[in-house]
C-alpha cells in the first residue's frame, strides 16, 4: 500500500509539464500525465471502494467525465469495474446526475425570459456551436436541462481535431445560416450566440483574435440584413469582456475575461424615431424582449426595460444575438475588435440606439470586481435578474464555515476512513476560473486532515483559459506548498482541461482522463520517495 510522503508530486507534474511544452503541447490540452512509483507503477488510481470529489463547479464540461464514472449503461468505452466506488459532484452538473451526492444542489430559476415566451403559446429557437450550445439552452433557461414548449434547440458542431486558433471563424458561418433559416421560418423569438470571441480571446493567437472579429462582423451582417428584411427586431450584445484586450499590463498576452461592459446595440426596421435606450445590466435584456414580443413581465424578474416609453408598434419578433466575449475596449490597437475590420460593428454603434451594460462582479451575482463569464452572463440574461452564482453560493459557505460542515463532504470522508480506502480530489490548477478554484480541493483537504484520513489523492486538471500560458509549473509548487500547511495530499495526474473537461461529445477524450485516473495510462512522471 502506498504512504504518502513530505514530496507532494509537484517537482514530477511540474518536469513533464516542461517536456510538454517543449513539445509544443499547451496547458489546456495537455496529455494525461501519470505519477508512478521508483519501479514504474502508477500511484494513487481510482479503485473500488474510494470516493471521488469533482471540485469543479458550473456544470456542462463535467458532465461527460460525471457520466464515466457513474452511468450504469454508459456505453462510449469500456471501463474497469468499480464497485463501491463514491463520487461527489460539488454543484448539480445535470438533472440526469440528482441521483448522486451533490455537495451544493441549486435552486432552479423559474419563471425565465423562456418559460414566459413559452407559456404566451409563443415559438422559440435557440442555435449556438457546440462551445457555447449549454448557454443558449441549459444556463439561458435558468439550469432547466429540458426545452420549454414551443423551444426548438439546434446545435451546431464546433471544430474538431484543430486548435481553435487555426480557425477562427469556428462554426459561425453553419450557426448564422442556421438564424437566417429561424427567421424564415418565423420564430417569435430566436436567440443565438456567437462563440468566437470568448473561444479566440482565450488563445495567445493576436492574428487569430483580429480575424476573428472580422469574421464576426461578416456573419453579424448577414444576418441583420435577413433579420431586417423580415420585420424583427434585433438586440446584439454580449455575455462579458475578453477579445476587446490584446496585453496585460506586463505585455504578455490577454487570454482571460475582463471586467468591461458591454454593448448592447437595438436595430428596429419600424423605427419612426431613434430609441433613449438606458444604461443598464445584464438582467434587463429579458424585460427588453418581452416588451417588444407583448408579454407581461413576471414579478420575478428585478430588471427593467432598456427601451422605457418605446413603442414597438405592435407585438414584435426578436433576434437576440451574444456576441460572446465581445466586451467594450479601448479604440486601440491593443483591441482586436478596433484592428479588424468590422464595418457592420462600427456602422451599428454610429447609427443604431445603444447602451452600455454591466457584465461583472455584483451586477451579474459574481463577486465584487469580479470579471464576468458565460454561464452568469446567459443565466442572468434569461432570468431577468441577478442570479448569485456558483462562485458566491461557495465562497460564503467558505467565508462562514459552513463549508467544512458540509454534510455530504463530511459523509464521504468518514465513509472512506471507516473503509480504509483513498479520496480523490478532481482539481482544476486555478484561482478563479468561473468552473472551479483550487481554493475548494485544499479546504477539503484540510477537512479529511482533521478527521483523521491519511490518503488523499490530487488528480489535477490544468486549466488554460484563466491561467497564464506557461504558468502551470508554478501554480503546481504553490499549490504543493498550500498542500504542505495542511500536511496531506499527494498530486498524481496531471491532464488538460480541454481532455478531461471535453464538452462536445468527444469521449474519446474523455476515456484519455478516465483512462489515466483509473488504469494509470499516460506520460509517467516519477514521483519522488515513491
Amino acid at each position: 500500500m502506498h504512504t504518502q510522503t513530505a514530496s507532494r508530486g509537484a517537482a514530477a507534474l511540474a518536469n513533464t509539464v516542461r517536456a510538454l511544452y517543449a513539445e509544443g503541447q499547451t496547458d489546456y490540452s495537455f496529455e494525461p500525465i501519470v505519477g508512478v512509483d521508483a519501479a514504474g507503477r502508477p500511484v494513487g488510481r481510482v479503485a473500488e471502494n474510494d470516493a471521488v470529489i469533482f471540485c469543479c463547479r458550473r456544470g456542462e464540461r463535467e458532465i461527460e467525465l460525471t457520466e464515466a464514472f457513474t452511468e450504469a449503461d454508459f456505453a462510449h468505452f469500456e471501463r474497469k469495474p468499480l464497485p463501491g466506488l463514491e463520487f461527489v459532484i460539488l454543484t448539480l452538473y445535470h438533472e440526469k446526475f440528482a441521483h448522486l451526492p451533490v455537495a451544493f444542489a441549486p435552486s432552479k430559476i423559474q419563471e425565465t425570459l423562456g418559460e414566459v415566451v413559452s407559456r404566451a403559446g409563443l415559438r422559440q429557437l435557440r442555435t449556438a456551436e457546440s462551445e457555447k450550445f449549454a448557454h443558449v439552452t441549459f444556463f439561458l433557461n435558468g439550469g432547466n436541462n429540458q426545452p420549454f414548449a414551443g423551444e426548438d434547440d439546434i446545435r451546431i458542431p464546433s471544430p474538431k481535431g484543430v486548435p481553435f486558433d487555426q480557425v477562427p471563424a469556428l462554426s459561425l458561418p453553419k450557426v448564422a445560416e442556421q438564424v437566417q433559416k429561424g427567421i424564415q421560418q418565423g420564430y417569435d423569438l430566436i436567440v443565438t450566440n456567437f462563440a468566437n470571441g470568448d473561444v479566440i480571446g482565450h488563445t495567445a493567437n493576436r492574428e487569430a483574435k483580429i480575424e476573428c472579429a472580422a469574421q464576426v462582423d461578416q456573419h453579424l451582417g448577414a444576418v441583420l440584413q435577413t433579420a431586417w428584411a423580415n420585420d424583427y427586431v434585433v438586440l446584439v450584445t454580449a455575455d462579458h469582456g475578453n477579445l476587446e484586450e490584446l496585453w496585460n499590463t506586463d505585455k504578455t498576452p490577454h487570454v482571460a475575461h475582463t471586467t468591461n461592459p458591454v454593448a448592447l446595440i437595438m436595430v428596429d426596421p419600424r423605427s419612426q424615431k431613434p430609441a433613449a435606450l438606458r444604461d443598464g445590466k445584464l438582467a434587463d435584456i429579458a424585460p427588453t424582449i418581452l416588451s417588444a414580443l407583448g408579454c407581461a413581465q413576471p414579478a420575478s424578474m428585478e430588471g427593467s426595460t432598456l427601451a422605457p416609453g418605446y413603442d414597438w408598434g405592435g407585438k414584435r419578433r426578436v433576434l437576440l444575438v451574444i456576441l460572446d466575449g465581445w466586451g467594450i475596449g479601448k479604440m486601440h490597437t491593443s483591441n482586436p475588435i478596433y484592428l479588424a475590420r468590422t464595418p457592420v460593428w462600427h456602422n451599428l454603434l454610429l447609427t443604431c440606439p445603444s447602451c452600455e451594460l454591466h457584465a461583472s462582479g455584483t451586477a451579474v451575482g459574481l463577486q465584487e470586481g469580479k470579471p464576468g463569464n458565460s454561464e452568469a452572463g446567459h443565466m442572468n440574461i434569461g432570468a431577468g435578474r441577478v442570479v448569485l452564482q456558483d462562485d458566491v453560493r461557495l465562497d460564503l459557505a467558505m467565508q462562514d464555515g459552513s463549508f467544512y460542515r458540509n454534510e455530504t463532504f463530511c459523509r464521504v470522508i468518514e465513509n472512506v476512513k471507516q473503509r480504509g480506502a483513498s479520496l480523490h480530489l478532481l482539481a482544476l490548477l486555478t484561482e478563479k476560473s468561473s468552473h472551479g478554484a483550487v481554493d475548494y480541493p485544499l479546504a477539503i483537504l484540510k477537512m479529511a486532515k482533521e478527521r483523521g484520513l491519511e490518503r488523499v489523492y490530487v488528480h489535477v486538471i490544468f486549466d488554460g483559459r484563466s491561467t497564464t500560458p506557461g504558468s502551470a509549473p508554478e501554480l503546481l509548487h504553490k499549490l504543493e506548498a498550500q498542500m504542505d500547511e495542511i500536511g496531506l495530499g499527494q498530486m498524481v495526474t496531471g491532464v488538460g482541461r480541454g481532455i478531461a473537461l471535453d464538452r462536445d461529445g468527444n469521449y474519446g477524450k474523455i476515456q484519455r482522463a478516465y483512462n489515466a485516473l483509473v488504469l494509470g495510462v499516460g506520460r509517467a512522471a516519477a514521483l519522488e520517495g515513491c
